[in-house]
């Protein structure tokens, strides 16, 4: 009889489902979670673990962003309760939002790239002082 239940308890169980949709101003952006390419916002991606995570969005024209979100667990994911959710008959959802707005790259004017690579160029010719 306890078999029984156990089997039956584990075949209607439920689980959490944990998602990030990650958007950004302008859309497009390429996103890299933990240097693994992802896809381009907006984008859903799913996810195991609470905690911090490693990100960077990339876009042409827009300077790099690596924001470093820390997702922290809800209620029913913090232990002893995460053993209960793991056993409801129901699916928990988990989504985050993110969003990121990127910045205009600001590049310099090509008069002042030749004098940076002037300075540097006179630089690499000195000698090195021990």
């Amino acid at each position: 009889m306890v078999l029984c239940v156990g089997v039956l308890a584990a075949a209607v169980s439920g689980c959490v489902e944990r998602k990030f949709h990650i958007t950004s101003e302008p859309a497009g952006a390429v996103v890299y979670i933990s240097d693994v390419e992802v896809g381009r916002t907006p984008v859903t991606v799913p996810f195991t673990w609470y905690g911090e995570y490693d990100m960077m969005l990339r876009l042409d024209g827009y300077a790099t962003l690596k924001p470093h979100p820390n997702i922290s667990p809800p209620i029913y994911e913090v232990p002893p309760l995460d053993l209960l959710s793991a056993l409801a008959p129901w699916t928990y959802h988990d989504d985050r939002y993110l969003h990121y707005d990127l910045k205009e790259l600001d590049l310099p004017e090509d008069a002042e790239l030749i004098g940076r690579a002037r300075e540097m160029k006179q630089k690499n010719l000195e000698p090195v002082q021990p």
